[in-house]
């Protein structure tokens, strides 16, 4: 054991993300290396890495390919001066974006965190209506459920409850939420395709009532994360954007999650055949090996409204330190070249194909198959205690599976009622068969001893 890095008063000097670090201290996995889908923790232990970090690691850790290109950059240009040039390779790298970005999302704002695009965005909106000549238009529209970022104006944007966003409340205003849709438990107890899209029409009724000369951009998901792997229905976002063009609301995709050839597609824009107004990127963007986000923003958008003469003052008034950086970019395209090189977003279909098959039979058979969601290499498992119902589980399922998981050495995303897969898009199937059978048999113990298995012995568990 590294007792130097594990002891408790060295632990102390760090804060990790959304977790009780005194609890994190007793029994913290600290990681010490890591390649292709797997990490190694400071003893040794070795651990499957099913959801690419966090939806970052498309390609793989350790890449030779990208470290390079990174260590060529380093030896020419490390950063450039944001207020008066750009370096070479982040020109380049904008370009090489424009090939692959759906319709006229030709223009790039290059960044290094989610939060920063989905902020840069929702202010680019709000300039571009004032530029444009409706300034009362500021609203932002986001669906219940999402989470659109850390920072103040990302988290009013978000529509989670609970602690991550009651204990920085009051928010910001001008942040308006619909329901998203979700179709396995819809709120409005419909039915798809009968309903007729009847959650996206929803959209339009609230925008007619907040006023449209107020409203200035609606930000979704194309598959929502916290709410359950949410993936809309066919036409639902089609929809979204007839509705939005109707009342002149920006259509804003945050695509954090889902570009760079997670859902099958180099975007899911290009998977659901709806182009936005604007494309928030990131995580898979810079594959785990460098902080990288962006925004792509309609050409009709940018030099309708933010290009012309030095007088005029209409440039995008935003901007960060480590915007456009060079190494970030190298590294960055770098990514681009190996998904395209080694035909990752055909592999990350074919995985996702697989797991989706495995997980629908398997997790059927046990009798706690509530929905599969998704699309591509991103997949939700969500349990129900009676499929017939609905009924959840009466205490966190997800999370004690996720215990067993950990002691196993597989990591994936699991929350009390559904567990997200999405190991990078390098995984083989030999891989993804390691993965099911971890998950299965951590799912089967937990069964074995928990909640259910008391139901189906005639017993009862407190609530």
């Amino acid at each position: 054991m590294k007792k130097d890095i594990l002891q408790t008063d060295m632990l102390q000097h760090i804060v990790l993300d959304l977790q009780q670090m005194k609890t994190f201290c007793e029994r913290p996995l600290v990681i010490e290396k890591a390649k292709g889908i797997c990490l190694w923790d400071v003893n040794g232990k070795r651990y499957i890495d099913g959801l690419s970090g966090i939806y970052v690691v498309n390609i793989g850790h350790g890449n030779e390919y990208v470290l390079e290109a990174m260590r060529r950059q380093m030896e020419k240009v490390n950063f450039a001066p944001p207020l008066h040039a750009v370096a070479d390779i982040s020109v380049r790298y904008a370009a090489r974006l424009a090939e692959l970005t759906p319709g006229d999302l030709n223009t790039i704002k290059l960044l290094s965190g989610g939060s920063e695009a989905t902020e840069a965005a929702m202010k680019f909106a709000r300039q571009y209506h004032k530029q444009n000549r409706n300034p009362r238009k500021y609203k932002v529209i986001s669906c219940y459920k999402s989470f659109h970022g850390a920072t103040l104006g990302a988290m009013s944007a978000s529509g989670l409850g609970g602690p991550r966003r009651s204990v920085f409340e009051p928010l910001l205003t001008g942040f308006e939420h619909v329901m998203p849709p979700t179709c396995y438990r819809c709120v409005y107890e419909k039915t798809y395709p009968e309903c007729n899209s009847f959650c996206a029409r929803i959209l339009e009724e609230v925008i007619k009532n907040e006023g449209p000369e107020s409203v200035a951009a609606f930000i979704i998901e194309p598959i929502g994360n916290t709410g359950g792997i949410v993936s809309p229905p066919d036409g639902y976002l089609p929809v979204v954007r007839e509705i939005c063009t109707r009342y002149d609301v920006l259509l804003i995709f945050d695509e954090m999650i889902t570009g760079f050839g997670r859902t099958g597609e180099w975007f899911a824009a290009q998977t659901f055949k709806t182009t936005p107004d604007i494309l928030c990127m990131g995580k898979g963007m810079g594959g785990g090996y460098v902080p990288l986000a962006g925004v792509a923003i309609s050409d009709r958008l940018y030099f309708g409204a933010f290009w012309g003469e030095e007088e005029q003052d209409i440039h995008f008034a935003h901007g960060h330190t480590f915007g456009a950086n060079p190494i970030c970019a190298a590294a960055g395209l770098a990514c681009l070249d190996v998904i395209e090189r080694d035909k990752l977003i055909e592999n990350g279909r074919r995985i996702g194909d697989y797991l989706r098959h495995r997980l629908t039979k398997e997790v059927g058979a046990l009798g706690i198959l509530g929905d599969i969601r998704g699309a591509g290499c991103l997949l939700g498992v969500e349990f129900v205690r009676d499929p017939a119902t609905k009924e959840p589980f009466k205490r966190q399922f997800g999370k004690r599976v996720q215990r067993r998981l950990i002691e196993k050495g597989l990591i994936l995303r699991c929350d009390p009622d559904w567990i997200a897969f999405a190991p990078p898009l390098i995984t083989t199937e030999t891989e993804a068969e390691e993965i099911v059978g971890i998950f299965l048999e951590a799912v089967r113990e937990e069964l074995a001893q928990g909640e259910h298995a008391c139901s189906l012995s005639g017993t009862t568990t407190a609530p």
